[in-house]
């Protein structure tokens, strides 16, 4: 591995963390003046949660070797503490804490996705305990599922080495639990009182966006594990389907509601950024328009057919990622391009079903689980310590009852 190589990592890894400030202030912008730095502090608080229990058994878990080689969950106590790993090469190459605090920030990102679901009406103390459980019971055995690769005398994860899923960056991992996760959290927390509320900061949506969009060059170029070819190829997908997601989110509203709205821009260059998440490798740039574009229209859409099942899941994320994740799993079957890095021809330009029934399995697999899993976390949770703050709390907001501060003076003149 060369100095670039290292370099390149690096930097990475550095824009990658940029996304946490980045999703609290676009979720931040978009919820009530009166719950906005609660908002804050349940994306940031997710990066610290994370870390600390990544570093106990988290890496293990999603790498280690399978247990029972069953392709299930690694083994959480491989990588207890990151003993061992600490050993320097000599030769400037990127070495094993390197990789384990690149996937810290894949899994804590992934954590604050879900925080949306919970905004104006979650305990920040049942949160905290929330996202630890989630991380453990969700995120680890499916990042296990689909990161973990097979080696020599190891066992990785089903998806990705008995099923043979086609997932460049966490499509499925990442953006479908996510978004399942945050589904069904919603169902359990029920309806906000007052959910009149208006993103009042509309600025600062479009500056966590611009954020976002910047880790997410570095999520998908670093995924590429160096200074190389397909990272140039996952920045230019990036880029491109971050566009036209933009594009068909708008159009959409365009024809819908008979004007485009700044809101909706946003929320359609993240449609467009999560569907090319597991297409980046497999699609070229005519694809990877394609895939922006479809991701924005359809989550478009998905957004108002949730709203009419009367589900409170506050800020779309099981529209924008949930959704938004399965477009892109769908498209590297469709038009996945035999000339790219994943070799992937698409059915629509003559390439084999075969690669269908894997990614249909995966989607499956990973969207039941991540619903089912988490509806049971929260029903438990809720009978254990409660959920929920009360109505007072609730009227109140969350910055004041929940954290004795505000975001804004609005008494001062």
């Amino acid at each position: 591995m060369t100095p670039a190589d290292v370099a390149w990592m690096l930097a990475a890894f550095a824009v990658v963390l940029i996304m946490f400030p980045g999703i609290a202030l676009f979720y931040g912008g978009m919820v009530g003046p009166k719950n906005t730095l609660n908002m804050l502090m349940m994306c940031m608080s997710t990066l610290a949660v994370v870390s600390v229990l990544y570093v106990l058994y988290g890496h293990g878990a999603v790498v280690g070797d399978s247990l029972g080689g069953l392709g299930l969950l690694g083994n959480p106590l491989e990588h207890f503490g990151w003993i061992g790993i600490y050993d320097d090469p000599g030769d400037g190459s990127i070495v094993e804490p390197y990789w384990f605090a690149f996937y810290v920030l894949f899994a804590a990102i992934t954590v604050a996705i879900v925080a949306s679901a919970a905004v104006g009406r979650m305990k920040f103390s049942a949160w905290i305990v929330f996202s630890g459980l989630w991380l453990t019971i969700v995120y680890l055995p499916i990042g296990h599922w689909v990161f973990a690769y097979d080696g020599d005398g190891t066992t990785g994860g089903w998806l990705r080495n008995v099923v043979k899923l086609h997932d460049y960056a966490g499509g499925t991992a990442v953006h479908m639990s996510a978004g399942l996760g945050a589904l069904a959290l919603a169902m359990v927390l029920g309806k906000r009182r007052n959910t009149q509320m208006r993103p009042h900061n509309l600025p600062i949506v479009l500056v966590g966006v611009g954020m976002l969009w910047m880790g997410w060059i570095g999520f998908n170029g670093g995924t590429a594990g160096g200074a190389n070819f397909l990272a140039q190829y996952a920045v230019m997908s990036t880029l491109l389907a971050g566009c036209t997601g933009m594009i068909g989110f708008c159009l959409v509203e365009r024809i819908r509601d008979g004007h485009a709205t700044t809101l909706g821009m946003c929320s359609g260059i993240i449609a467009g950024l999560v569907g090319i998440t597991p297409s980046a490798d497999a699609v070229d740039a005519l694809g990877a328009l394609f895939v922006g574009f479809a991701s924005g229209a359809v989550v478009a859409w998905a957004v108002t057919w949730k709203s009419k099942l009367g589900i409170d899941e506050s800020l779309d994320a099981f529209a924008v990622h949930g959704v938004g994740g399965i477009v892109g799993s769908v498209c590297v079957v469709l038009i996945g391009f035999g000339g790219s890095p994943a070799g992937i021809e698409g059915v629509l330009l003559g390439g084999s079903w075969d690669i269908a029934w894997r990614e249909l399995v995966a989607i499956v697999a990973v969207c039941g689980y991540a619903f089912v899993a988490t509806y049971v976390i929260a029903k438990v949770l809720d009978k254990v310590m409660g959920l929920r703050v009360d109505e007072e709390a609730e009227y109140e907001g969350m910055d004041v009852s929940q954290h004795a501060e505000s975001a804004y003076d609005m008494e001062r003149s």
